[in-house]
């Protein structure tokens, strides 16, 4: 369901040609955003000076044709944007797609650029193409319509790699250009905080016995694992997750401390639960009088009560679907559901593994080959320092390299670059078709951890209003024997 985008640069106010194309290159390829220019692929351009053979090819027009740029109303370059679902695909098939669109839709008449980002959740893809062909004797000019003819072409291409596409993008757009977010609505995917909180939940309502336990049972689920200046952070790589989240309220909201997590599970609090599983079918309940206690007016308890009530009734409607009427088939349902998620969440760990030992190996061969007959060349004479200080740092990268065969390979057969490329895009295939699966199952299990932690509550829901009452007597008698 891929979006596509095209926009026209001018010359920005106060700068020149030049400056206005480095300027908008230089983000494009901004090393944060497309891993230190792994994701970049160009068609007879280098990124890198892309900005100055685009302007010699404007030269180049003006000394053919006798046409020369005007600073307000002649383009620059042209943008293309195309971003993808999340967990559609990955960065590097997003990267591939757009640059097929981009060839299709210029022809192979203009120079252009593609970049992948991954700084969204969602896979997309910025295309820069020069206004100016590559013989320098015309320039593409936007036309009526250029919108639908390069979505129709986006749509093809996606088909093309078994992608999904918008089928009535009147329905969904009335006219007007939107980010994925509204694109997706309700289907909008969690973020990085939102999935960290349900963890969070569904990892203390396996009750762990410590905090190290609860630690362990968050690394089992997929989080990386952070202990630094009194602090703990998670991430989740699994989901393009770079920088950690720390265990505070600023970030997660209240509950989702170090201190009240451990808390929980020493039993002097209740699980926060249900604020981060919103967006599933069943959430769980709210603890009504906790809530009260903390300041929650009447108001509040009136919206809760029923909430629950829905909540009740939404999870003995999931029992009945799923022929779950006896509570220790559901409590090993869910048991099997948690087992099942855990295990998948290994697997999908292990391909990644696999493709970064894969990535890392692929740059050492590439290194190697560079630079291997620098390191012959300073073998033959002699390990000379003279020929060393000419050409350290070639020498530097080929000991690099075979510092990296070393410690991957440790001392087995150097592979071959087509067949690191071959088990690459396997690797690549197998983590997209484990995915939709991991993604299916760890629906399953939220919601059925959810539906047994409700039937849990309606369950314990007696014996706690008599505590409750039985605590709200012990208080009035106290009170009723201080002295006046």
């Amino acid at each position: 369901m891929a979006t596509v985008y095209l926009k026209a640069h001018h010359i920005s106010k106060g700068e020149t040609i030049a400056q206005s194309m480095k300027d908008r290159f230089d983000y494009g390829q901004n090393p944060v955003k497309t891993r230190d220019g792994d994701l970049i692929l160009s068609y007879e351009c280098d990124p890198k000076t892309a900005d100055a053979e685009f302007l010699l090819s404007k030269a180049k027009y003006k000394a053919i044709t006798g046409r020369e740029q005007k600073r307000d109303e002649d383009v620059l370059c042209y943008q293309i944007r195309q971003a993808f679902p999340p967990g559609e695909l990955d960065a590097e098939a997003a990267l591939a797609v757009s640059y097929e669109l981009a060839m299709r839709w210029t022809k192979g008449s203009h120079a252009f650029f593609v970049v992948s980002h991954i700084d969204r959740p969602h896979p997309h893809c910025h295309i820069y193409y020069n206004s100016t062909s590559l013989d320098c004797t015309r320039k593409f000019r936007d036309f009526l319509g250029s919108g639908r003819a390069l979505r129709r072409l986006s749509d093809r291409v996606c088909i093309e790699h078994d992608l999904s596409v918008i089928a009535h993008p009147k329905l969904h757009s009335q006219g007007k250009y939107k980010h994925y977010g509204a694109w997706l609505g309700s289907r909008k995917p969690p973020s990085f905080q939102q999935r960290l909180k349900t963890q969070i939940d569904l990892c203390l309502a396996e009750k762990p016995e410590s905090f190290a336990a609860f630690l362990q049972a968050m690394e089992a689920a997929g989080f990386e694992v952070k202990q630094s200046r009194g602090a703990v952070s998670f991430r989740a790589p699994a989901f393009g997750q770079e920088r950690f989240t720390r265990l505070r309220d600023s970030t997660l909201g209240e509950g989702y401390t170090e201190a009240a997590i451990r808390a929980v599970i020493e039993g002097r609090a209740a699980p926060t639960g249900g604020r981060s599983a919103g967006s599933h079918r069943v959430n769980l309940v709210i603890d009504i009088q906790a809530k009260i206690q903390t300041g929650k007016g009447p108001a509040y308890q009136r919206w809760a009560t029923v909430y629950n009530l829905k909540q009740m009734a939404t999870a003995v409607q999931y029992l009945h679907e799923h022929g779950l009427m006896e509570y220790a088939t559901l409590e090993k349902r869910t048991a099997e559901a948690t087992e099942h998620f855990h295990a998948l969440s290994e697997k999908v760990q292990s391909i990644e593994g696999e493709l970064r030992r894969n990535k890392e190996l692929r740059a050492a061969v590439s290194d190697y080959a560079k630079t291997r007959p620098v390191f012959e060349e300073y073998k033959g004479k002699g390990y000379s320092n003279q020929y060393l200080t000419e050409h350290e740092a070639e020498i530097a990268v080929y000991r690099a390299a075979q510092a990296t065969f070393r410690r991957i390979l440790a001392g087995a057969k150097l592979p071959k670059m087509e067949a690191l490329k071959a088990e690459a895009a396997r690797l690549a295939a197998d983590k997209k078709t484990l995915y939709a699966k991991y993604r299916a199952v760890r629906a399953d299990m939220r919601e059925m951890v959810a539906v047994k932690a409700n039937i849990d509550r309606l369950f314990s829901l007696p014996d706690e209003q008599k505590d409750r009452e039985m605590q709200q007597q012990r208080h009035d008698r106290d009170k009723a024997d201080r002295p006046r």
